[in-house]
């Protein structure tokens, strides 16, 4: 943040040429210039030129608006000098409403004294001097008083026809506190990580964000907080935290855990064979599976295991197959001699003699 000194600024505006008709004083001033200006004896030391435009202008408004008291019009700067001089500083004037025009900023409300009245009237006094700030950019930034004054020190631009800006009356603009304070904004910047235009109200508020995270929120209520303190607070929790790192006797390793995963999935495959082998064997047994079906039902176990127990629940068992104490094979001296197992199975479940069908098939051979 630009350190702000307060300067004498004189618009050298003839008072008793700008009043009305009656020959009273003007209740509407202009009190700074539109555009760039400079004093004749130098001035600004820090930068090129003074400047002030709408958007600057538009600050001057608003802090105007926002004020509760209004703006002092004095003699000669004696609002300045009465702390050095011991005297009284009497008003001229007062006004209120700032208004941006095209050639500059004015007061539109001004309310002058008796007594100034006739002094500006009678030509006594005839020039403004306005007190501004302005930043190290030479930016105007805040309007203080005016004055009344006969010495101005500086010529506005020729098409304006009056003359701005007076010599400095205050103290030096720049001394050690001043520029301690600068450099400890500076530091602040760096620390916070703050842009290089930051303020001092930013700074502020980044400053109790950083105090209310280090304190879990109780750091707002404090009339004073150690930051160190909470700095070194927090550098022991994380140190205490590093400490605890993982034991490795505690868990296993990742080689550990993949070769327990195959182990376990081995043994699954393993119980889920031999499920598979015992529904088939008995399904067999039974006759709810033939043969030929043997190899199908292995592939759908190994594949979906619930479907092949389904489907072996609801199969018909062929009592050929389940009763027969030949295993399906025609007992000796039968007529049915050539007939296989697989050929009883059908005649079973198609409901077919199987000494016909036999017979059948003598006959064909």
């Amino acid at each position: 943040m630009a350190h702000l000194t307060p300067f004498i600024a004189a618009l050298t505006v003839d008072l008793s040429q700008i009043g009305n008709a009656d020959g009273e004083a003007p209740c509407v001033i202009k009190l700074l210039p539109a555009g760039t200006f400079r004093a004749r004896d130098g001035r600004p030391a820090e930068c090129a030129a003074w400047t002030l435009d709408g958007v600057l202008a538009a600050i001057l408004i608003t802090a105007a608006d926002q004020r509760e008291t209004r703006y002092v019009i004095d003699y000669e700067h004696q609002t300045l000098r009465s702390e050095h001089n011991g005297q009284p500083a009497p008003a001229s004037g007062w006004f209120g409403v700032l208004e941006w025009r095209e050639d500059g900023l004015y007061a539109t409300d001004v309310e002058w004294t008796d007594k100034a009245a006739a002094m500006i009237v009678a030509k006594e006094y005839r020039y403004l001097s306005p007190v501004f700030t302005y930043d190290k950019q030479g930016r105007v930034t805040g309007l203080l008083h005016v004055a009344l004054t006969n010495n101005p020190a500086l010529d506005e631009l020729p098409e304006l026809q009056v003359a701005v800006l007076s010599r400095l009356i205050s103290t030096p603009s720049t001394t050690q506190e001043d520029s301690e304070m600068d450099e400890l904004i500076e530091q602040l910047r760096w620390l916070l990580n703050l842009p290089v235009g930051a303020t001092a109200d930013d700074i502020k508020t980044q400053l109790q964000k950083l105090i209310d995270q280090l304190s879990n929120g109780k750091g707002t209520a404090a009339a004073s907080v150690d930051l160190v303190s909470l700095f070194g607070t927090q550098q022991q929790r994380i140190a205490a935290l590093s400490a605890n790192q993982v034991d490795p006797a505690r868990f296993v390793s990742v080689e550990t855990m993949r070769a327990l995963q195959e182990q376990v999935a081995a043994l699954t495959a393993q119980q889920h064979g031999r499920a598979v082998d015992e529904l088939i064997t008995a399904a067999l047994s039974d006759g709810r599976l033939l043969a030929v079906q043997e190899s199908w039902a292995r592939d759908l176990g190994k594949k979906d295991l619930p479907t092949l127990q389904g489907y072996l629940a609801t199969a018909p068992a062929i009592a050929a197959l389940s009763t027969t104490q030949t295993q399906g094979n025609p007992p000796a001296g039968s007529v049915t001699p050539t007939l296989d197992a697989d050929t009883l199975a059908v005649c079973s479940m198609f409901g077919n003699d199987p000494d016909a069908v036999a017979a059948v098939l003598k006959e064909k051979a």
